[in-house]
């Protein structure tokens, strides 16, 4: 098992032994790749949404949210290209009968030739030490060049057999580059075939009266069909953009690596409506605008990059992706995609009714092009859970598991502990608690010695332990440890509020 698998398999066990997330329906032994946010996790996902929510509406006048509904008139996803389109190239293995995603196979492949790139990087470094020129070896290395030569020849193969629906020359690239299946090692493989990843449901009081409809496999379409009604209702001036956060179902075929990829999912979205012409500015603006976030949470750089795509969707005409580096390697966390009037047309297409914009200063009206930027919710928790989790060996030689939430993001801000369960410090201890909790979610603990208590807010990631001694009784002051660096200080009861609410707004 590599670290990676490794690392994954504690951040699962770690989420299900404290509470963040379990498998949905557990005693009836578990629904596949459908999971619930238990206690600890509902508040850590909740403190992301908010984060989000305030990053891109609170902070900007010309963005405002909207909540739409998952069930939508079924001809919205007929107009938007999902009817015909949203499906996922599928090929089985006739060995292990196990499904596959034909085009995550060559992508698994890829990324394996791209290990041997970093392999390569490595030893070079061990020879040439500090003189060595990463960039320069990059581009001229000859073995490095000839990976670099056969990825870009796999992927534009790929691509383009898939731009032109060629399922049998997908497959042909699996046979070519005998990829086996993960679980039997055999590469006798049945045709590619094109699955929809819709959930269909039926909407009417009986069955012969009921119509399909679809469970929605996006947020997205939700703001388009609701622009005109924002637009006018909020007198909103292009640029604008509208904002939502939501559930999103797609019967993904192959759903694994824990809360990466489910078929109940929430997403964070934003359509910002612009100017035809001005589509590529903002493009690159909400680029910038969208890792600066992720930056100012206190996640580390060196955990992000960005790759542009080559095969673009149908709608795009230009889209990137801020990948970022979990576990199992660098996967999408986030999508930002010029999307063009497409969407927007489509509908005034289908409806026959204009959704057109009347821009004063051009004294014309056009259908606005649109720039999206979309995150998973799901998958933001579990970057944010893989980055936080670590396991240090202490001065004094024991161990402790902590996660290093940012302090914004933490479950709950501050655990408060009476030393013992008697003397007075319980009731020193809920009226300390009862104060801190009009600003900030606390927890209560008087249970096991103050260590042990310690140890069980590290691991769920409260960054601040306030204890209450026999002292806080005649001096009305407390400890407050930190649980990064695990120093205390004593500071007057007076004083906490303000020190916690200016440590939040750190990088601790």
């Amino acid at each position: 098992m590599t670290n990676n698998e490794d690392k994954l398999k504690k951040i699962i066990s770690h989420a299900k032994e404290y509470g963040f997330v379990f498998q949905s329906s557990e005693i009836y032994d578990g629904l596949s790749a459908v999971y619930d946010y238990a206690q600890n996790g509902v508040e850590l996902k909740r403190n992301i949404r908010e984060q989000w929510w305030k990053a891109m509406v609170q902070m900007n006048e010309n963005i405002v949210g909207i909540d739409s509904a998952i069930f939508m008139h079924p001809t919205i996803w007929k107009a938007s290209g999902h009817v015909d389109a949203f499906n996922d190239p599928m090929i089985d293995n006739k060995d292990s009968k196990k499904r596959y995603r034909a085009d995550v196979l060559v992508e698994e492949y890829l990324a394996k030739i791209e290990a041997k790139i970093d392999k390569e990087v490595e030893k070079a470094k061990g020879r040439f030490g500090e003189s060595f020129d990463e960039e320069q070896f990059l581009n001229t290395n000859a073995r490095v060049l000839e990976y670099k030569e056969k990825m870009s020849a796999i992927s534009k193969r790929l691509f383009g057999s898939l731009e032109k629906n060629d399922l049998a020359d997908v497959k042909s690239l699996i046979e070519e580059l005998e990829i086996a299946c993960p679980i039997s090692g055999s590469k006798n493989w049945t045709e590619v075939k094109q699955f929809n990843l819709m959930f269909a449901t039926q909407i009417g009081s009986t069955a012969e009266g009921a119509s399909e409809i679809y469970l929605r496999p996006e947020t997205a379409q939700g703001i388009f069909v609701n622009y005109l009604n924002v637009q006018k209702t909020g007198r909103m001036k292009i640029p604008f953009g509208i904002a939502q956060t939501g559930k999103a179902f797609r019967n993904e075929i192959v759903a694994r690596q824990f809360i990466f990829r489910m078929r109940e999912f929430e997403q964070m979205e934003m359509q910002f409506f612009v100017r035809p012409g001005e589509e590529m500015k903002w493009y690159e603006y909400w680029k910038a605008e969208r890792m600066k976030w992720h930056l100012s949470l206190g996640m580390e750089a060196k955990n992000y990059r960005f790759h542009d795509h080559e095969k673009l969707a149908h709608y795009a005409n230009a889209a990137a992706d801020i990948e970022f580096n979990f576990p199992m390697g660098f996967k999408e966390l986030e999508g930002i995609h010029s999307r063009t009037d497409f969407d927007l047309k489509a509908h005034e297409e289908y409806t026959g009714k204009k959704l057109r914009y009347f821009d004063p200063e051009l004294n014309e009206s056009y259908v606005p092009y649109v720039v999206e930027t979309s995150i998973g919710l799901d998958r933001m928790f579990l970057a944010v859970m893989s980055t936080a989790y670590n396991e240090e060996k202490l001065e004094d030689g024991s161990e402790r598991v902590v996660l290093n939430l940012p302090p914004a993001l933490a479950p709950y801000k501050v655990a408060v502990l009476p030393l013992m369960k008697k003397d007075g410090l319980p009731e020193k201890a809920r009226e300390i608690m009862a104060d801190l909790q009009e600003d900030f979610m606390c927890q209560y603990e008087e249970k096991d010695a103050i260590g042990k208590r310690y140890r069980r807010q590290d691991a769920i990631g409260t960054p601040f332990c306030i204890t209450i001694d026999h002292e806080s009784l005649t001096d009305n002051s407390v400890t407050i440890r930190y649980r990064d660096s695990m120093k205390q200080e004593r500071i007057a009861v007076a004083d906490l509020k303000q020190l916690i609410v200016g440590k939040l707004k750190q990088k601790m």
